[in-house]
């Protein structure tokens, strides 16, 4: 099993020797469709975040039970999430800000809602294919979110604890990662490239191939004569014609 094995690791080692630049172009040319799409065709796209802090104010009475206020507040942020994404806050934001990435099904596709455990503060945090624009959705959407739930829940301690800025660097395209996909891709794509070709080749390489593969009887072997081995039995052979040839007319002359 071990020599079955090291036999075939051989032979696959073989096969990429011999389609190396198969291969080599394979990789070269997924590579560069993947910088090219990367740079050219896939549009850059921002983020920016604000976070919001909601609770409610506790009257001297009700100071024994602010522990289980503030777990009630956590539990609650579930329900901000989908209040915040709802139409009634979402429509005031889309007539507000402009180069939105739609309206208003698609600014809720643009917006991402994120809290740590066991923490009254939770995160907006907008995608736009512009920097200034994803920061204006944030702050616009946490802002009528503030406007809002105090109407929906009785609610009238929400806190803006950080405005969104606007991000100098894009989240995606990833591009070191997309050109390391391209060359692993290629390389995969030229390998299978490779096995597929040697699978299909029906070139006579070997005795073997015609006896075993193809039950052919063997009749003999025709070995091959390098160039210059030939190119001198030429020679020879030319030179004996000829001095043959001499010495049948120096016969017939003296005849």
């Amino acid at each position: 099993m071990e020599s079955e094995q090291t036999i075939n690791l051989a032979q696959v080692a073989n096969i990429l020797r011999k389609h190396v630049k198969l291969i080599s172009l394979t990789t070269l040319l997924v590579t560069v469709l993947a910088v090219v799409a990367t740079f050219w065709l896939m549009t850059p796209k921002y983020q920016a975040t604000t976070n919001i802090l909601v609770n409610r104010r506790v009257t001297a009475t009700e100071q024994g039970g602010q522990l289980q206020q503030v777990q009630a507040d956590v539990q609650m942020i579930s329900t901000y999430k989908d209040i915040i994404t709802s139409p009634t806050v979402l429509e005031p934001v889309s007539r507000e800000v402009r180069d939105l990435p739609g309206h208003p099904d698609g600014l809720k596709q643009a917006l991402q809602i994120e809290n740590e455990p066991n923490s009254q503060v939770f995160s907006v945090t907008a995608t736009a294919t512009n920097p200034q624009t994803a920061a204006a959705i944030a702050n616009k959407t946490a802002q009528s979110f503030k406007d809002k739930i105090g109407k929906i829940m009785r609610i009238d301690n929400v806190s803006i604890v950080s405005p969104a800025t606007a991000s100098g660097g894009a989240v995606s395209p990833k591009k070191a990662i997309n050109i390391l996909l391209g060359v692993v891709a290629g390389l995969l794509v030229g390998m299978s490239l490779a096995f597929i070709r040697e699978a299909t080749d029906r070139t006579v390489t070997s005795e073997k191939f015609l006896t075993e593969d193809l039950g052919i009887t063997s009749l003999g072997i025709i070995g091959e004569i390098p160039q210059e081995q030939a190119q001198g039995r030429r020679t020879t052979e030319s030179t004996l014609t000829g001095q043959t040839n001499t010495q049948a007319q120096r016969i017939q002359r003296r005849v």
